[in-house]
């Protein structure tokens, strides 16, 4: 069975490596243009597009997937699948049309929970127990296609979105090589989504990680784990400092939002029920350290407000 393969790395990486050594390693590899980035905007190599080369997998990087000349190579390459990954495009009827069976997506929840864009952040900040990887057809409407494979996984008490993205990642890896087995044979089965109990989630923003102290302290704890590694939980220190948060608690404690109610051998912040322990944080600048080595050498006097979201 001839399979394109359309992603983007980090997620992609993992499921590209697992087909491109068995049964339905694809004819190409279609992914983004690598472009500047960071300080030096220095062009850095996409893992997925060195992972192609390395393997000997013919690579694709349109600016749009809606190019002429690039959809004339698609057809030319008469694909049975198009398997997507985190591609972070739009797909047009256009290019949808071209494969011969199907045109698959993996999506890192559990369909339809958590449609669009940041499903992994979406099961976090909504204190979910479990989630999982669906594979599913590629539908005109957001994440609404026909789903073709399912499992869950419980969700860590402690894990960050970054921990779940790689252990999804893995679990996509293993689910889209049955997924292809199914198609191959002829034996997939696709099942209608129920849209009434479909959730949606939004793409994520730098401002989106700040912290808001007036909502309960549970509630950030999970934001805390949401936003890590990106866009990064943060508050302000006096002066206008700004702190990472990369790890925290809900713990007992009163105030007013956001003033700190310990900053010794503990690092905790009122919030609007209950109170934040930070437990691991990043000032600007500096490494990542334990909130009672962060506060060495400071002196808070009681009182003291962090600010953060309106």
């Amino acid at each position: 069975m001839r399979t394109v393969f359309l992603g983007s790395p980090p997620f992609a990486t993992p499921v590209l490596a697992r087909l491109a050594q068995g049964a339905h390693r694809p004819v190409a590899v279609v992914t983004q243009p690598e472009r500047p980035s960071g300080r030096g905007r220095r062009v850095a190599p996409s893992p997925l597009a060195e992972l192609a080369r390395a393997r000997g997998i013919p690579l694709e990087t349109p600016e749009k997937a809606t190019d002429p000349a690039f959809l004339e190579r698609l057809r030319a390459l008469a694909p049975d699948v198009l398997f997507v990954v985190a591609y972070g495009k739009l797909l047009r009827p256009e290019l949808l049309a071209i494969p011969r069976l199907a045109s698959l997506n993996v999506h890192p929840s559990l369909l339809p929970r958590h449609r669009g864009a940041t499903p992994i952040q979406a099961a976090l900040l909504a204190g979910d127990e479990r989630t999982g990887v669906t594979i599913q057809k590629v539908s005109e409407e957001l994440d609404a296609g026909d789903v073709l494979l399912a499992v869950e996984t419980p969700i860590e008490p402690e894990e960050d979105a970054g921990a779940l993205a790689v252990r999804l990642a893995a679990l996509s890896a293993e689910l889209s090589s049955s997924a292809l087995d199914l198609v191959a044979s002829g034996r997939a089965v696709y099942t209608p989504q129920d849209p009434a109990r479909a959730t949606y989630c939004a793409k994520l923003e730098k401002e989106d990680g700040l912290l808001s102290w007036s909502r309960p302290a549970a509630e950030l704890a999970r934001h805390v784990r949401a936003m890590t590694p990106w866009p990064g939980a943060r508050a302000s220190l006096p002066g206008g400092e700004e702190l990472a948060v990369l790890r925290a608690a809900a713990t007992a404690g009163a105030g007013a939002p956001g003033e700190v109610l310990a900053a010794g051998r503990r690092f905790v912040v009122a919030c609007g029920a209950g109170a934040l322990e930070l437990l691991l944080v990043q000032p600007a600048g500096k490494r990542p350290m334990q909130g009672d080595e962060f506060l060495r050498g400071r002196r808070y006097p009681p009182g003291l407000h962090l600010s953060g979201a309106p």
